[in-house]
């Protein structure tokens, strides 16, 4: 909408808009669909703050409404003090927003370097959040959860990987998507 009200401001016709907007794939890691296999969307996002995070379910939801499906959420801290700092709100979000058959998985926190205090772990979060009756669990690792992933999604789920400054998300999320591709329907 932005784009088009510069437009309009600057003199441009709506109809030489059209083609470059229809072009327009959207910007990367925001709720960027990857591709959907056995009927399973995946879904990359860079939702990393509890308002973030809110509006990446909401979507999700949006999404999965017409199919009846569950959102399979995963999400990884993007650093200690931020996860610290934030971890009410985090429960609270979660707790609120994901609905009684969506699943959540917690990975470690990313770690980008620093003085950072690691005395926060995003299994504590996530049993924070489990205690609030949501079905959450911390991943003891990225292979155990693309497995996990690949058995529970049924068609019409919607698998949304949340994060940020974490470079290697992006492949978790291809690798969930590919993991659905060669495991069986059943």
């Amino acid at each position: 909408m932005a784009a088009i009200a510069a437009c309009v401001a600057l003199g441009v016709p709506l109809s030489a808009m059209r083609e470059p907007l229809m072009a327009f794939q959207g910007v990367a890691r925001r709720f960027q669909v990857l591709g959907t296999r056995r009927g399973v969307t995946v879904v990359d996002d860079f939702g990393h703050n509890p308002a973030k995070v809110a509006a990446s379910i909401r979507a999700a939801h949006l999404r999965v409404q017409a199919t009846g499906g569950r959102v399979l959420a995963v999400f990884q801290p993007h650093g200690f003090g931020p996860l610290k700092f934030l971890r009410t709100d985090f429960v609270d979000t979660f707790a609120k927003e994901l609905a009684p058959g969506d699943r959540l998985w917690g990975l470690d926190v990313f770690y980008a370097g620093g003085t950072a205090t690691r005395d926060i772990t995003s299994a504590e979060v996530m049993a924070d959040i489990a205690a609030r009756g949501v079905a959450a669990e911390s991943a003891p690792s990225r292979k155990w959860l693309v497995e996990r992933l690949a058995a529970e999604a049924k068609e019409g789920d919607l698998i949304l990987i949340m994060g940020a400054r974490d470079p290697s998300l992006s492949d978790l999320a291809k690798t969930i998507l590919d993991a659905l591709s060669s495991r069986r329907k059943g």
